[in-house]
């Protein structure tokens, strides 16, 4: 399995009297990476205008979206993939506690869908996805490149929205405006097609006409009936007088106390207790002065004065070393390389030189510090929408969510899914991007290569489908009945293998342990709604 390796982790020093070792450490398996989307109530009313203004003008003139599929004009023979955990699946919504059908057809499930967005090149794109199983039922896979521009150094595409079975410009289930991005770290940060898939949480559906929201004052907005929202931007102290001044305590101008600023006392030579340590109390009167150990190298230790008064050693606190395994040691001393940790390390080794034991040793000295008060300040901006939209609720409620799958050996049959339009490289253009398509067949890990794009463990499936369908999931024990099955591949590449300039196979990243870790950070990290739309 290719594995690309974060930095090395920052190990976080102990400074507290009582702490005693170090938290955090480097990790060979990249974590994964999250974007949002669209964070404020703002952000998801301008997108929901975006898309619906006059009859969902944007949806209707949105095309196909790719790279230069003629990158990964051919895929090549690699090594293919490599298994790094045991197989598992995640049953599709609804089937939790049953056993999945082994019967197969091509009727379309209602999960599938387009997801729509903005390019930083302004043009307006869509990719297929699907309703996925999750904690919170709302979440959609699709391909990573459907979420991050990679013309655009990488960052996150705009005004991302997903449109379950979607045709000619209907919503017939609502749209979810795209909440939080998960992806892998090799994909968001290397381009590494070999982690070309994305997990995309979505806020509640949206149904109903459109909407158009509006600026208040603070008043009409006390008085609205119906979805409204406050946006807070964060401002400086002498704009808040301003501000106060302007509109009186009861205005938009707002303050409130927040955690202290903990500041070191360098020299505190007259700071003893008691009263005299009131002078260093701040307006809200929190406590003066307070003893804190903090971790030092062995020199400044053996330097540092042993007075009770001045920056002094913290007596205890470094006795004999302190036991510990070989993979904590190897972990801290990787910090130590970094400078992010300061004790010291030991080995005991028996008479052939062999490592029987390690060990590590801490040193503190005595620092002073006090408490400063901080405050935020911000204003705040009100809101108000008519009600002409509900709450159509969450996805897989409304919808149902596919199965996942991941580390299954290659050569069992997948349905793949997708709204395929671009023309092939011939020029030929037998799609519309107007119906979804389905391919079927076995899965290949024989070509699964290409350097233009990092590709070295890509499946292969031969299929005729062109980009458009990019995203689209490769269904694993997929059930005529039901209309479901498990998400074990998206669609990444649209590959001419015979040479004739016409695409014939497509491929997908290998699902390993590596995306289930993204999947399931993912499929536990809750949306919602955004506004208190009325239920339809």
């Amino acid at each position: 399995m290719k594995r690309i390796l974060l930095p090395a982790g920052g190990a976080v020093l102990a400074t507290g009297l009582l702490a005693a070792g170090l938290a955090g450490t480097a990790s060979a398996t990249p974590a994964p990476t999250d974007e949002y989307l669209a964070k404020s109530a703002q952000q998801v009313a301008d997108i929901i205008d975006f898309w619906t203004k006059s009859d969902n003008a944007a949806l209707k003139s949105a095309t196909a979206y790719h790279w230069d599929y003629k990158e990964v004009k051919k895929l090549v023979q690699k090594g293919g993939y490599v298994a790094d955990t045991k197989p598992g699946v995640v049953a599709p919504i609804g089937e939790e506690k049953k056993v999945a059908a082994k019967v197969h057809n091509v009727n379309v499930p209602k999960t599938i869908g387009k997801v729509f967005f903005e390019g930083r090149d302004g043009k307006l794109y869509w990719c297929t996805g699907t309703s996925i199983q999750s904690n919170y039922k709302n979440l959609v896979s699709t391909a990573g490149h459907c979420v991050y521009d990679l013309a655009g150094n990488d960052e996150v595409v705009s005004r991302w929205v997903f449109v379950p079975a979607y045709y000619q410009g209907k919503a017939p289930y609502g749209l979810y405006v795209g909440k939080q991005a998960f992806t892998h770290y090799d994909f968001s940060i290397y381009e590494d097609f070999d982690r070309d898939y994305a997990f995309v949480t979505v806020y509640n559906g949206i149904g109903g006409g459109a909407s158009k929201a509006s600026q208040v004052t603070k008043g009409e907005f006390d008085k609205h009936v119906g979805p409204k929202w406050v946006d807070e931007k964060d401002i400086t102290a002498a704009e808040y007088s301003a501000g106060v001044d302007k509109y009186g305590e009861n205005g938009p101008f707002k303050s409130k106390a927040v955690d202290p600023k903990v500041e070191t006392v360098a020299k505190p030579d007259d700071v003893k207790t008691g009263e005299d340590a009131k002078k260093y109390q701040d307006a809200d009167g929190h406590n003066g002065v307070k003893l804190v150990g903090v971790e030092v190298t062995k020199g400044q230790y053996t330097a540092a004065p042993d007075g009770l008064d001045n920056n002094a050693k913290y007596l205890g606190l470094t006795g004999s070393p302190l036991s510990i395994s070989k993979e904590e040691y190897d972990q801290l001393s990787a910090a130590k390389a970094d400078g992010k940790f300061l004790g010291e390390l030991t080995v005991t080794k028996d008479a052939n030189g062999n490592a029987t034991a390690w060990f590590k040793q801490q040193f503190y000295i005595k620092k002073w510090v006090k408490a400063t008060a901080q405050t935020r300040y911000w204003v705040e901006t009100y809101y108000v929408a008519d009600v002409k939209f509900v709450d159509n609720g969450r996805l897989g409620d409304v919808v149902g969510g596919q199965g996942f799958a991941y580390n299954q050996p290659t050569g069992k049959y997948v349905r793949t899914f997708g709204y395929p339009y671009a023309e092939h490289p011939d020029g030929s253009k037998p799609y519309t991007g107007v119906t979804v398509k389905n391919c079927y067949g076995k899965t290949s890990a024989k070509l699964v290569g290409s350097a233009a794009k990092k590709i070295e463990e890509h499946v292969a499936l031969k299929c005729a489908m062109t980009p458009g369908a990019d995203g689209g999931p490769w269904l694993l024990k997929y059930s005529n009945a039901k209309r479901l099955g498990y998400v074990n591949g998206v669609t990444s590449t649209f590959n001419d293998q015979d040479s004739n300039d016409r695409v014939d196979y497509i491929s997908s990243p290998y699902f390993d342990g590596e995306t289930n870790t993204v999947y399931k950070a993912a499929a536990n990290t809750a949306s919602g709604p955004m506004f208190p739309f009325p239920k339809p």
